[in-house]
């Protein structure tokens, strides 16, 4: 029986039929499943970075414990890893075995707070916990063809029981075929960790490695967020500054193979590179004679959250059959103290410090780093007057252990160097005090001609050889000393909770005084920094500083423009509000300057036959007496 056979029309339409089926599949699989799966794909890879990253330890059910969960408490995630402790002078901590990590570390000289009872301010944070803070280090296997230990290797103690300075101690793992890799860690007195890796070769060929270490921290910690102070990754690399702010790691370029974001720098021996807080750092500092490659990096793990890494990889190291080969990299973790970031300085670049007066002198002038290690510390661009500046505090911190007392001697030093072009501003203000009464009646006959009032003042200060613009030559000078002087205020660990006397325990702080509770005679608490109102919770010393820059105001000439008058006459109300809540060191700077500029200031005019008179002032500016005639 003969079947029927399509027709060429219907072959048409099969034809096109399945033309269009296969397109639209085609389109489904790339517009969609493929997504899908690049996004699972995605979404595997990150877990996985995140599992390396926190230790992805298992939990009672064999799911990562503190991974897909609520993040870990300090206490829960260091009971769940075996420890050695490590136990210094200023240091207390622990590493972990599970990952051979340095993450646990404390500085027990510091405290959070002057509260009685404050916790030691604490560095670095256990992986699990919301912002873990850790150091790490490994080996990267040139041909993937032997395991290397991974951030999540269980070591074995080999020796050492609790590290401490002069007693390291050493971890060991063994990958079983035939590579048997030991990491010894070593500490000093103050902040600095030696971490020696070596790799033992018993496989019968040479093997090729690269040693690396990272320091990782998980979520964006709260910074000051000031502009004058850099927070985030910093380094020095082929002898420049580098830093990065947390906004600059998020926004680097794309690392291929779904590595997160990242810049790569190819450094010369001398580097090293790390994170900064505003007292505290971690860095890594690879052996000073050995070029390595630098790396700032950011990830997200598997709850969103940025993982930023600083990294450094040194070059390939072939370890020869049944040969060993170690590579020691330094750590610092710690407080950065000038005395001991200038110490290791002077270590990793192989120098002796100096220990004479001329010796230190000379090197503070002349002393070229190529490890630029106290460039941890924020010296800002005016760092050729906050270097300086910084010495003299602690020199005058020394001679009269008192960090306020040093900031006041310090003040009376500027003044003296200033000395000579204060006589000539004041002077020049004293002629203008002389020339008032003049003014004013050249601002009686012009009234509103301001144009025809500016050239008779013009020829007046050419008749009398005076220079209106003299007066603000010190204060010009002034700006940059007193911006340094902030910023050393600012930066400086040895200012932070530094004592003056009375209710000032802590220079770096503002004034703990109200005036809003009367400076605590009234039984309220006074409003807190997210309060509007705080703003006017000044205290003593800021109004005591925008008293003296009143009485300051008494002494000059007062301008001939009365909303010029009106808008100075209230500069001393917006300094005393502006900086109440500056560090009561500056503050305190700030008034001592006034108090010496008033006793300069009345000393010069007195002597140039101006008749001063504070009274007479304070009456005229409250409306009390006529402002005619001389003052």
């Amino acid at each position: 029986m003969q079947q029927n056979q399509p027709s060429p029309e219907e072959q048409r339409n099969l034809i096109l039929a399945a033309v269009l089926s296969f397109l639209v599949l085609m389109l489904w699989q790339i517009f969609f499943v493929n997504p899908d799966i690049e996004r699972q794909r995605q979404a595997q890879e990150q877990a996985r970075i995140a599992a390396e990253e926190q230790g992805a330890l298992p939990g009672a059910a064999g799911t990562p414990g503190g991974l897909a969960g609520q993040p870990l408490s300090r206490e829960a995630a260091l009971g769940r890893t075996q420890r050695i402790e490590i136990e210094t002078p200023r240091l207390s901590g622990s590493i972990s075995l599970y990952g051979g990590r340095v993450d646990e570390l404390l500085l027990k000289d510091y405290r959070v707070s002057l509260d009685p009872g404050a916790k030691d301010v604490e560095l670095l944070w256990p992986t699990g916990t919301e912002q873990a803070y850790y150091a790490v280090f490994g080996w990267s296997p040139v041909d993937g063809v032997f395991a290397t230990p991974t951030p999540s290797t269980e070591w074995v103690r080999e020796s050492g029981e609790t590290l401490a300075p002069g007693s390291p101690v050493t971890l060991v793992w063994d990958n079983g075929d035939g590579l048997v890799f030991r990491r010894t860690f070593a500490v000093d007195e103050d902040y600095l960790f030696t971490v020696t890796q070596n790799v033992e070769n018993r496989t019968g060929g040479p093997v090729t490695l690269f040693p690396y270490g990272i320091l990782a921290r998980h979520g964006t910690p709260r910074t000051e967020g000031f502009f004058v102070l850099h927070e985030g990754a910093v380094g020095v690399l082929n002898g420049s500054l580098e830093e990065r702010d947390y906004g600059d790691l998020v926004d680097l370029p794309l690392l291929p193979q779904n590595q997160g974001r990242g810049e790569v720098i190819e450094s010369a021996p001398g580097g090293w590179i790390g994170f900064t807080d505003k007292y505290w750092m971690t860095a890594l500092i690879p052996g000073q004679g050995e070029a390595f490659t630098a790396l700032f990096k950011t990830q997200i793990d598997s709850r969103g959250e940025p993982i930023y890494r600083a990294e450094t990889a040194l070059a390939a190291k072939t370890v020869a059959a049944g040969a060993s080969l170690s590579v020691p990299t330094r750590l610092f973790a710690g407080a950065k103290e000038i005395s001991a970031i200038r110490g290791y300085e002077y270590q990793f670049d192989g120098l002796e410090r100096p220990t004479s007066f001329f010796g230190k002198l000379s090197d503070f002038f002349f002393h070229s780093s190529t490890s630029r290690f106290t460039d941890a510390i924020d010296w800002g661009w005016f760092f050729f007057l906050t270097k300086p500046i910084f010495e003299l505090l602690l020199f005058f911190y020394n001679v009269f252990g008192n960090m306020g007392v040093a900031i006041i001697v310090l003040t009376i030093m500027f003044k003296t160097v200033l000395f000579p072009l204060a006589y000539k501003s004041y002077v020049s203000m004293s002629k203008l005090k002389k020339l008032q009464p003049e003014m004013k009646k050249l601002q009686e006959r012009y009234g509103d001609d301001k144009m025809g009032m500016q050239k008779e003042m013009m020829e007046l200060y050419k008749k009398e050889r005076v220079n209106p613009a003299a007066g603000c030559l010190p204060i010009l000078l002034q700006i940059p000393i007193f911006f340094s002087l902030y910023k050393v205020i600012f930066i400086a660990l040895e200012i932070r909770h530094a004592p003056f006397f009375g209710w000032i325990q802590d220079l770096s702080a503002p004034d703990p005084t109200s005036i809003l509770n009367l400076f605590g005679l009234l039984p309220w608490d006074t409003p807190g920094p997210q309060s509007f109102f705080f703003i006017f919770s000044i205290g003593i010393w800021p109004i005591l500083m925008g008293i003296t820059m009143w009485f300051q105001q008494m002494l000059n000439p007062a301008p001939a423009d009365p909303v010029q008058e009106k808008i100075f006459n209230l500069l001393p109300l917006i300094f005393m509000f502006m900086l109440g809540t500056f560090a009561s060191g500056l503050v305190i700077y700030w008034t001592a300057n006034n108090v010496l500029t008033i006793a300069q200031q009345y000393a010069i005019m007195r002597s140039q036959g101006v008749d001063v008179n504070f009274v007479q002032n304070i009456r005229r500016q409250f409306g009390l007496e006529p402002k005619e005639g001389p003052s």
